[in-house]
């Protein structure tokens, strides 16, 4: 059996929700909201299931959601994409796995930065690479020169960037971005930006893709999806964008993975993206209100919140809340004698964990926040 895969345990996302599902806990550990997400995107899902063609889309994806891809992004960040340089995934962990197994060779050092999505590192060391990991801390979370000098050498081939940043809620700043973009150019390198939470950003803020900043166009690999856009997480519809030399081996990769998506949640999906601004203004104000109710309600119990700029996540500080235990034995005792499933935010890290903070989602109806709020009432 393959090494990389045997010494995996299940992932903590799955186990806190199968104990909340176990023992009627309140799960604010798992990311997804309890919502039913947008009628109209899911009335033209169900039309097209009925009225449309049900065989094999084209392997790229649908021309229609292609080119939803590329307006959308025109619309919304100003980026001049074409529809060849689009191609459609089951989910943005298919673009990842399609991308990371496309541009990574034995030997190839890959920088990623902690906390990290669970799926980077194991792919990563499937394809053959070399981890680099640069260790982010709260409550800023930030990317500096000097950390980024520290892992590279020029056996550099890839960036893993995630911003907005989940568990951290952080969005990289214009100087993070300038100072990544000078790497990936001066190193020969191609990062993949992993932007799933791209709308979900609050205060006022707006996301800045990597792929804009100067001489990153054709070295960035953009992935974006529908379920977190229209928080729709089941549906598992994402895309990758990139310069036509490195689509054509990512639709490689892609051809002999999942090879294509159901044809029905691609028309949905391409619905939702021509939707009014309007939408997604109300949709970030929505969770906006939900991250400040909850966010108010823990600082009445006490507990020190870490800013949170984005996602659908808050941290607490155990240090600064007065909480004398690291994040497994408060998240273990709080789904225990609370009924409440979190997530230790040390599962985000490989090496060298940050043990002092846990992530609760937010993206919940204002009944479950405060009914978990109200467990939370007590404390170890």
């Amino acid at each position: 059996m393959n090494p990389v895969y045997t010494k995996l345990g299940t992932t903590i996302f799955e186990a806190m929700s199968a104990r909340a599902r176990a023992s009627g806990a309140i799960n604010l550990g798992q990311g997804f909201p309890d919502g039913r997400g947008p009628g109209d995107v899911l009335a033209e899902a169900a039309r097209a299931l009925i009225e449309d063609s049900n065989q094999y889309p084209p392997m790229l994806g649908t021309a229609s959601l292609r080119q939803a891809v590329v307006e959308h992004y025109r619309a919304h960040q100003g980026l001049d994409l074409a529809a060849e340089e689009v191609v459609v995934t089951s989910g943005a962990t298919e673009a990842l796995a399609c991308a990371i197994f496309a541009l990574v060779s034995p030997g190839d050092e890959v920088v990623m930065f902690q906390p990290l999505y669970d799926a980077y590192l194991p792919l990563v060391e499937r394809a053959g690479g070399v981890a680099k990991l640069v260790r982010l801390a709260p409550p800023d979370w930030r990317i500096t020169a000097e950390a980024l000098a520290a892992v590279a050498s020029d056996r550099t081939r890839l960036i893993i960037l995630n911003s907005p940043l989940n568990p951290a809620g952080a969005l990289a700043t214009p100087e993070e971005r300038a100072l990544l973009a000078d790497f990936c150019v001066s190193h020969d390198a191609i990062a993949i930006c992993d932007e799933v939470w791209e709308h979900v950003v609050f205060d006022g803020a707006r996301h800045e893709s990597l792929i804009a900043q100067p001489g990153m166009r054709d070295r960035t690999v953009k992935i974006g999806s529908a379920g977190k856009i229209f928080s729709l997480t089941g549906w598992k519809v994402g895309w990758m964008c990139a310069a036509p030399r490195l689509a054509a081996v990512l639709a490689k990769a892609h051809q002999f993975l999942t090879f294509t998506t159901p044809p029905n949640l691609q028309a949905g999906a391409a619905y939702g993206l021509g939707k009014d601004i309007g939408y997604f203004e109300d949709m970030r104000a929505g969770y906006q209100r939900s991250r400040d109710r909850l966010r108010d309600g823990l600082e009445r119990l006490g507990y020190a919140v870490l800013p949170c700029a984005s996602t659908y996540f808050l941290n607490i500080d155990l240090t600064a809340s007065g909480v004398d235990m690291g994040d497994v034995a408060f998240a273990e005792w709080l789904i225990a004698e609370a009924g409440v499933a979190t997530i230790p935010v040390s599962a985000f890290y490989a090496e060298a964990p940050v043990t002092n903070v846990v992530r609760l989602c937010f993206a919940k109806q204002d009944a479950t926040l405060d009914a978990a709020l109200e467990r939370m009432t007590r404390r170890p």
